[in-house]
């Protein structure tokens, strides 16, 4: 079984994302965990998902079944180099379709690691097959009459690429783009929590996801509080080296993500945004930025209103609970959020007004197997994980019996 393979192989696989793209060892191994944890959910609850639904009509007998499309193409990135694909490959081959898997070019190892797990894992041949080809070819396997429908996980710019082609080849498509999260804070929240998850949800994997919290939008009476205390918990983080099982901030990925945010950075704070803590690469060789604060943020900075993909936090400060929506939904992006707050009612109302896929009250915003998993605006489109996932790269076929 693939769960087997991965947890009896962890260690390796773990050390395999450490050194190709910079993720810290803890964090890895966490991460080949839900892999597998994954996979045992799918495993445990797929008959479910695809049996036939029964539906009332003026038949004998009418009813929907669920029929596997055929070869799916995912096109994969760098920053959960196992669990972007493990929760596109799970539900994808439990529902009998075959995939093909285009991964980044910087995580080559995990790439054909990825193969290899599920030939170990005794799935027939060429069911699942890595392609080590450049992101110019993605468009022609896209176009192979082989190939039924394509999934993406990346960046907006790729992801309107692949969605072009999948329209110009009639072709389905599912879509998981960046994000630019809201982490509401209200003037009733437990901050003492708030900040903690603040902390993991900011510097997960170095900042580098797209469901990471990046604009801290908190009730003014408490903005001082929790700026104060961000800031502590920012500037006691260990930087190092990301094999060190005691460091708390590794390297990015990538020189260019270095340059990137750290210009999101310095045309923020032209643009009048003040520095907190951070701001700046330390003093070391590799692909480091100090964990960053800014605060007195305004809509057009681009700590506002683009993905910033590293160690970086921009505190908002609102006056109620209207301005806090009107700000959390003042983006083009619609992926994730979360509320903090005392009161679960009022977090829930303002939870069904903020335009996102999830939003999560008093808890970190995350991807898990039983809940669905996307976004809305420029975030993408489709849904990936529980039942909703499954049925994504299915034939959902009418039967009418007389």
């Amino acid at each position: 079984m693939v769960t087997d393979v991965l947890r009896r192989n962890k260690e390796l696989y773990a050390r395999l994302m450490t050194e190709e793209m910079g993720k810290i060892i803890r964090e890895s191994l966490t991460e080949v965990e839900k892999c597998a944890n994954c996979c045992d959910y799918y495993a445990d609850h797929a008959g479910s998902f695809l049996t036939d639904r029964i539906i009332p009509s003026d038949a004998g007998k009418s009813f929907v079944t669920y029929e596997p499309m055929g070869v799916i193409l995912a096109v994969m990135p760098w920053n959960f180099p196992f669990w972007q694909v493990i929760r596109f490959a799970a539900p994808a081959l439990m529902a009998g379709n075959a995939a093909l898997l285009k991964h980044a070019s910087n995580v080559p190892g995990c790439a054909v690691a990825l193969e290899e797990i599920f030939r170990e894992a005794g799935l027939p041949e060429n069911l699942f097959r890595t392609l080590i080809i450049p992101s110019q070819l993605v468009e022609e396997v896209i176009s192979n009459p082989l190939v039924s429908a394509v999934t993406l996980t990346g960046s907006e710019q790729a992801g309107s690429r692949v969605a072009a082609a999948a329209g110009k080849n009639i072709k389905k498509s599912v879509l998981e783009l960046g994000g630019s999260d809201p982490f509401i804070v209200l003037d009733d929240a437990d901050l003492e929590k708030a900040v903690k998850t603040a902390v993991v949800s900011r510097m997960i994997n170095q900042g580098q996801s797209c469901i990471a919290a990046k604009r801290f939008i908190v009730h003014q009476s408490r903005i001082d509080e929790f700026t104060e205390k961000l800031q502590d918990a920012f500037e006691n983080l260990k930087t190092g080296d990301p094999s060190d099982p005691g460091t708390d901030v590794g390297p990015l990925a990538r020189q260019d993500l270095v340059d990137e945010i750290d210009s999101q950075v310095k045309r923020s704070l032209q643009l009048g945004a003040r520095l907190v803590t951070g701001g700046r690469r330390p003093d070391r060789e590799g692909f480091y930025y100090l964990p960053t604060m800014l605060s007195d943020i305004t809509p057009e900075m681009p700590v506002f209103n683009e993905e910033t993909f590293g160690p970086v936090a921009a505190i908002i400060a609102v006056k109620n609970d209207d301005e806090a929506i009107c700000v959390a939904n003042d983006s083009e992006f619609g992926l994730g959020g979360s509320i903090w707050t005392a009161d679960k009612q009022r977090g829930e109302a303002l939870a069904r007004k903020i335009k996102t896929g999830s939003v999560f009250v008093n808890g970190l915003m995350k991807s898990d197997p039983r809940l669905p998993f996307g976004g809305v605006k420029k975030s993408g489109y489709g849904r990936e994980l529980s039942d909703y996932g499954i049925r994504e790269f299915v034939n959902i076929k009418t039967i009418w019996i007389e």
